[in-house]
């Protein structure tokens, strides 16, 4: 932002194919000169810091990242600011479509990633929407389909009330004594239920099999599968489980730590012998990162000096993509060198090192939230 607004000066009063011309031969790791930007300083507008417009972004599943998130430096936004507000809180159902991969849904109050999982990009399907310059949430379940719900779930509390009738019962009074034993009662469902419903069929292992193909190609669809309260209640668990999944509580799992004993540690004149002056001091050689999963032993390699024990193989099970939850943190927290020459030039900083016991405490949890979340999935029945 700096770099752009020192240009803005020498820039001023130059034409637009002017800036091109000399922005073709500047050093480009200063800033990325996009169509829009470029625009925007052939325009004379100034860009100024905004702290709100910093947020946390949910990049890949349960693994968050910072974002910077204006129209200025983010130009392909599409309909994000319209979801998101800095001072309302937001739930997503984001889904991949596409051919890639098998039909996956997760849940986030963060902004998600365009590919949170996947390359073909995620779309989502948000509890509200924000008209610009308003922190008054709008639902973005419309009055039409909340009187779907409630009109085809009353009609079949009706239909079971009268079922349950004695014979010299009314139908209202059948249905005002039965509303105890039919939790399915129409008029009581809310939009809020209506998105819980929405996440526990998307869950369903059988309408997963059932319109796998549809789901490759089309927006989701949702059947009225009976027993809608207790969809409802696995949506919301799942739900919870998802969003709220740094404050689950953490699985236990066993940890292994190599006793650092005195064979394990090195003394520096063994590697400079020929110094003998040098002081004989000792330091622990540094563990080497690994993050690496054994599916079959239940085992996870933090590094050369310390293993997690007992993940349950019912823990893998648990997959957003073609990885499993646990997958994409480990994944995510490896040591990588950046492809772009700049950024690991001068922003590259990451050390495992620093973040080990705080991926430690969010696999535990994650492990939890996976074991849970497939109990909730092992549970749905085959719904037609």
């Amino acid at each position: 932002m700096d770099s752009y607004n020192k240009d803005l000066k020498t820039f001023k009063r130059k034409s637009k194919d002017e800036i091109k011309d000399e922005i073709g031969n500047r050093d480009k790791r200063e800033i990325k000169w996009s169509r829009a930007v470029i625009n925007d300083i052939a325009k004379g507008k100034q860009y100024k810091f905004d702290e709100t417009a910093v947020q946390e972004s949910m990049y890949r599943p349960f693994v968050k990242a910072s974002i910077y998130f204006s129209k200025e430096l983010n130009e392909m936004q599409y309909q994000l600011p319209y979801l998101i507000n800095a001072q309302k809180e937001n739930s997503f159902i984001c889904y991949v479509a596409g051919n890639r991969l098998d039909f996956s849904c997760f849940a986030t109050k963060y902004l998600p990633n365009y590919a949170i999982y996947s390359l073909d990009p995620a779309q989502c399907l948000p509890l509200n929407r924000f008209e610009q310059n308003s922190n008054q949430p709008i639902g973005n379940i419309t009055n039409w389909a909340l009187n779907q719900f409630q009109t085809h779930y009353q009609s079949t509390a009706k239909a079971e009330a009268r079922a349950l009738a004695r014979a010299d019962e009314s139908e209202e009074s059948a249905l005002a004594n039965a509303r105890a034993s039919v939790p399915n009662h129409g008029a009581q469902i809310t939009k809020q239920d209506i998105f819980y419903y929405t996440y526990g069929v998307l869950h369903s292992p059988q309408y997963r099999k059932k319109y796998e193909q549809n789901l490759k190609r089309e927006f989701p669809r949702l059947p009225f599968y009976a027993d809608f309260a207790q969809w409802r209640d696995w949506g919301k668990e799942l739900m919870d489980l998802h969003i709220n999944y740094e404050t689950q509580n953490a699985f236990a799992l066993g940890r292994k730590d190599l006793d650092l004993t005195p064979k394990q540690k090195v003394k520096q004149d063994d590697f400079f012998a020929d110094l003998a002056e040098m002081e004989k001091e000792t330091f622990t050689v540094k563990p080497k990162t690994k993050l690496r999963a054994d599916k079959t032993n239940g085992t996870i390699e933090i590094d050369s000096h310390t293993t997690l024990t007992g993940v349950p193989a019912l823990a893998w099970e648990y997959k957003l993509g073609n990885r499993s939850a646990l997958e994409w943190i480990l994944d995510q927290y490896k040591e990588k060198k950046p492809s772009d020459a700049t950024i690991a030039e001068r922003f590259n900083t990451y050390k495992f090192e620093d973040y080990k016991e705080q991926v430690i405490d969010l696999l535990r949890r994650v492990c939890n939230v996976s074991v849970k979340t497939m109990d909730i999935v092992n549970q749905m029945p085959n719904a037609d």
